[in-house]
């Protein structure tokens, strides 16, 4: 199985920290935050990675080069401007193969066990969920047995961890261009296509000065 890398985002909330370094390339702990992915991901056996960018993203290439120092190897994607999540995966497909493959959001920061995601996919998508955190209180999903809902009147929800297995034929249809993951997910939901897992281990979204400083502490904490 093939891993993606959701790398492309500006970063706008960590400015000026992102004004002249991508924000994957930000550092927790003296390492870059993608670097901790790109080696977690080596360690659960991924050994073909997929990475797409855009805000100054030849420093991330520059980086991780091919990944062989890291044991995987490194295709990137490129892109002239952000193609929101839908529309950065549609353009990698053709580096990403006809099998199913993970997908990590590059700025997140979580001790999610990624060899888990190694088993087959049945139907569409996997998505991995979490606790609702502080600044997303309302959830995005329902986890009923094992697949997902759409929100429903007061019914609890859960936060996409922005960890999945997405399928190929999730994107069927689809254009070249920008567009969103959600609405492909929640189609795929109405057909009983998308199945998820409730993760309570470490995860941070790490999208402000705030959140950063706690992935800090954490690692402070030997997390």
């Amino acid at each position: 199985m093939k891993a993606m890398i959701l790398a492309a985002g500006k970063g706008e909330r960590l400015r000026p920290l992102t004004l002249h370094t991508p924000k994957p390339l930000l550092r927790a702990a003296g390492v870059p935050l993608i670097e901790y992915h790109v080696r977690a991901l080596a360690a659960a056996g991924f050994d073909e990675l997929v990475i797409n960018h855009a805000w100054l993203g030849q420093q991330i290439e520059d980086y991780l080069g091919d990944g062989a120092r890291f044991g995987v190897r490194i295709a990137y994607s490129p892109e002239g401007e952000p193609l929101e999540t839908g529309g950065g995966i549609h353009r990698a497909l053709p580096l990403l193969g006809d099998a199913p493959f993970a997908v990590v959001n590059g700025d997140i920061f979580t001790d999610y066990p990624f060899a888990a995601l190694r088993r087959p996919l049945s139907g569409l998508a996997h998505l991995v969920l979490v606790d609702n955190p502080v600044h997303h209180p309302s959830g995005d999903f329902r986890l009923v047995d094992g697949k997902l809902a759409a929100a429903e009147g007061d019914a609890p929800c859960l936060t996409y961890s922005g960890i999945a297995v997405l399928a190929p034929a999730l994107f069927a249809g689809c254009t070249a261009g920008a567009f969103k993951l959600a609405p492909l997910l929640r189609e795929a939901m109405q057909q009983g296509q998308v199945s998820g897992e409730h993760f309570a281990g470490s995860w941070i979204d790490v999208g402000t000065h705030e959140r950063l400083a706690d992935v800090e502490r954490l690692l402070a904490r030997g997390a």
